[in-house]
């Protein structure tokens, strides 16, 4: 119930559009009440003989029953669009907050997901609401309306006939109580096995290069396969229990059928009931049981509704880790300072990645990450942006408490270039664009130039409206690298993370972007992260990691006085000093 009340908040939005289409239901529901007593009325006529006044009377009625008919037509149409377009717009709306939801969401919620999952319930989940606000809630309007409607016609032809239909009401009822505990879960395994396939798709499609490299075409099949066929019986499951439902229901409105006839035939018999209520009464039974057999379809589609709300409402439901404070503030245009103050942090499983870290960076500083995979890096230069927050400790930038500003600000004044760049499927100009909307294209031009990637885009046939294609799949990787490092000069930002920004070029492109990177020193504040030294040999700070911890701190000269473990990395790098 508090699943439903939840549903019907989300679509009190569109009430205007429910109300006219419940109004056109009514309406059309009073017109199928009223046809058949004006079609036993005139059976009563002609049973009593046809004169020029009766003969008069039935073309009335006749076309009476014409208009009846053609505004039956006008209400259908009504009552069908209306509850669709508010339907699909609450579907869309609910699409665009899940997104919005997910967006939210601190990364550690994602640590366990699967994209493929959570696009199912953006798209094949909301898209069950659909079915529940166009389709059963007119159905149960009408049926509610219809079947009580009908009731009181009937009570008021022969009560006792009346009451001999409604015997197997209980049965019907209990029988679809029943039904719906039975079938529940199992639309909630097809809901599920419909994400773990949509997950398991984008997965093989995503590795296709792999897959192929590999020549794991075969496994990889027969893993979609099984997941395929995981949806498949899991929906069978449920088909099957309706399967044994559906007749059920049709069995006992067909036995009322058989009540009705043989008892109306008695009182017929005895002279107690009449051709036109005979008449009356057949008509009206198919009226009165429709809505009681429909019980059946209501109660499945309401069970692959609610499976499908529940996984939605799950995501809209989950609070995350990284909100801004109630009295957070806009930090504006920092300077650039940045300093940790014995900071450690872990991740879900409590296993300490940074462990009482600290360290200051002036406005215009250079500092650079230094470690073993694992050490921490990464993990250090997220929690600048905020992606995760502190255990202990906090960090500060131009003297504030992160913590205390709003994200956007924060993030506003906070570049990043990953090492695993993701370009977005649009031109080249678009992509370095992304980080300032209203660049020029001469802006976008200069930022191309300070990466180092503007002859290669004047090389290419569309140049700057060249598409990268999905995920930058069409450049190389060094391509790709000095996009994403033209994206964060672009931006302008005061702060910028390079997290192996020169992990996929060659010697001489890595020079290049150092220069790049040199030029941009000392107007604005670099965290980087490198296994190249060279990369970062001129930072005003090194920090040497280790399991979390800084072990070393210095310039790179300083550093190889020590001859501890940078020392050792320069020795493996084949470096002089």
């Amino acid at each position: 119930m508090k699943m439903l009340w939840r549903l019907t908040k989300e679509a009190a939005r569109y009430k205007g559009l429910y109300v006219l289409a419940i109004l056109s239901t009514l309406l059309l529901t009073v017109i199928n009440l009223t046809a058949p007593k004006i079609l036993s009325s005139m059976t009563g006529i002609v049973e009593k003989g046809i004169d020029d006044n009766a003969l008069s009377i039935i073309m009335g009625l006749a076309f009476s029953l014409l208009i009846l008919y053609l505004l039956r037509i006008l209400f259908r149409f009504l009552s069908n669009y209306l509850t669709h377009k508010a339907a699909w717009h609450l579907v869309g709306d609910l699409r665009s907050r899940l997104y919005n939801k997910l967006q939210s969401l601190d990364l550690g919620f994602f640590h366990d997901k699967q994209t493929g999952d959570l696009m199912s319930r953006v798209i094949n989940d909301t898209r069950d609401f659909e079915l529940l606000y166009a389709h059963m809630i007119p159905e149960m309007i009408t049926n509610v309306v219809t079947f009580l409607g009908v009731l009181i016609i009937l009570l008021t032809v022969n009560w006792k006939l009346a009451l001999i239909t409604c015997c197997p009401i209980p049965l019907i009822l209990c029988s679809g109580v029943i039904f719906a505990k039975i079938v529940r879960p199992f639309f909630k395994a097809s809901q599920k096995s419909m994400g773990e396939l949509n997950a398991q798709l984008q997965d093989s499609l995503s590795g296709l290069h792999e897959i192929q490299s590999f020549g794991q075409e075969s496994y990889e099949s027969e893993r979609v396969r099984t997941k395929n066929f995981d949806q498949v019986k899991a929906m069978l499951k449920a088909l099957r229990a309706s399967a044994v439902f559906h007749p059920s229901v049709e069995f006992l409105s067909s036995a009322g059928t058989v009540l009705v006839v043989f008892f109306g035939g008695l009182l017929a018999s005895k002279g107690q009931l009449s051709v036109e209520d005979i008449v009356a009464f057949v008509l009206y039974l198919s009226l009165f049981y429709a809505p009681v057999s429909g019980l059946a379809n209501l109660l499945e589609n309401l069970q692959q509704s609610l499976a499908g709300a529940e996984r939605v409402t799950l995501i809209l439901n989950t609070p995350s880790a990284i909100e801004d404070a109630p009295d957070a503030r806009d930090i504006g245009h920092v300077s650039g300072a940045v300093t940790f103050e014995n900071v450690s942090f872990h991740y879900s499983n409590n296993v300490p990645v940074l462990k009482n870290v600290s360290f200051s960076c002036k406005p215009g500083m250079m500092v650079a990450f230094v470690g073993a995979t694992g050490a921490g890096k990464t993990t250090a230069t997220q929690l600048i942006s905020r992606f995760y927050d502190p255990v202990e400790g906090r960090i500060l930038i131009d003297g504030k408490d992160i913590k205390n500003v709003t994200l956007e600000s924060l993030r506003r004044n906070i570049s990043p270039v990953l090492q695993d760049t993701f370009l977005f499927n649009g031109t080249i100009s678009e992509n370095i664009g992304y980080a300032k909307p209203d660049a020029t294209q001469e802006e976008i031009e200069a930022a191309a130039k300070a990466a180092n990637i503007h002859k290669d885009i004047l090389s290419m046939p569309e140049q700057y409206e060249t598409k990268v294609g999905e995920r930058g799949l069409r450049l190389s990787g060094g391509q790709k690298q000095r996009i994403a490092i033209a994206r964060a000069i672009l931006r302008k930002s005061p702060i910028i993370v390079l997290d192996e920004a020169t992990a996929s070029v060659d010697v001489q492109t890595e020079k290049q972007i150092q220069k790049a990177i040199k030029d941009l020193a000392g107007n604005q504040t670099i965290i980087a992260i490198a296994h190249r030294l060279s990369t970062i040999r001129d930072a005003d700070m090194i920090l040497v990691l280790r399991e979390g911890e800084i072990i070393e701190r210095g310039t790179h000269e300083e550093l190889l006085l020590l001859r501890g473990q940078y020392y050792e990395m320069h020795k493996a790098q084949n470096f002089t000093a």
